[in-house]
């Protein structure tokens, strides 16, 4: 495809997902205020789905979303593309910075869709955070966390920053380790097409991802695990290295 029916086309994508996102907003104002919170749940999920699809991105599921809680998810991060792919494969409550919040636009969907925020240079707000985890987990909810604490190339995994499994060794709630991953839907290698990462900005990644011919993203579930005695610490060694494989399988 040339350069330039590859741009006509990651327009009219780029206009296709602004009309979606405009109608995520009217959903969230006019419709989720009526709406018990499994329907919220459920639209969200369909509403990520659809997002996807005007992004020209296809779902791959590889191993089982969790049915029910409770659950924390723990995946490696690459982009700004994750959560909507997360949300599209299985609703979840993220841990997002407390920055998303004030986000236009985005904060507003990210709050609807049940985000608990994080102001992570308190620890005051970090003790907090493990309590409101706590309480979410043992209402059997799902949530998820990208415990890398930012993006990565997609190359190398980084370091897991252990401190909101906190939470689940408490309780002793089970960890889902989930490998993500992007790849070129017609010769199966890796694509850093939606890749937001370092210098790069927000708008080129998203421009990438819409110039993409066939932008496959893979959701590798593995299986869920307890502490078993563990510290937060050495759990995320071990979730890292679990992670790493999935997201490589």
């Amino acid at each position: 495809m040339s350069r330039l029916r590859r741009g006509g086309r990651a327009t009219l994508r780029a206009a296709r997902l602004f009309g979606h996102v405009c109608k995520g907003l009217w959903i969230v104002a006019l419709r989720f205020p009526q709406l018990p919170e499994a329907r919220q749940h459920a639209h969200v999920q369909a509403w990520a789905l659809q997002l996807l699809a005007h992004a020209g991105v296809r779902l791959e599921i590889q191993g089982e979303p969790p049915r029910q809680g409770p659950m924390l998810m723990v995946s490696n991060h690459i982009s700004w593309l994750d959560i909507p792919v997360l949300h599209a494969a299985r609703h979840c409550r993220f841990i997002s910075k407390s920055d998303v919040k004030g986000w236009p636009l985005i904060g507003t969907l990210a709050t609807a869709a049940g985000t608990l925020y994080i102001e992570r240079t308190s620890r005051r707000d970090a003790r907090r955070m493990v309590q409101s985890m706590e309480e979410s987990l043992q209402r059997r909810e799902i949530l998820a966390i990208f415990p890398e604490g930012t993006t990565g190339d997609g190359r190398k995994l980084l370091p897991f920053h252990a401190n909101l499994l906190q939470a689940a060794v408490q309780i002793d709630a089970p960890v889902l380790p989930v490998g993500l991953r992007f790849i070129d839907g017609a010769t199966g290698q890796i694509s850093h097409a939606p890749s937001y990462e370092g210098d790069e900005t927000l708008l080129g990644s998203i421009w990438r991802t819409l110039c993409a011919d066939d932008l496959v993203a893979v959701v590798h579930y593995g299986q869920p695990q307890t502490a078993e005695g563990r510290d937060r610490r050495v759990w995320a060694q071990d979730l890292h290295a679990e992670v790493d494989r999935l997201r490589q399988a």
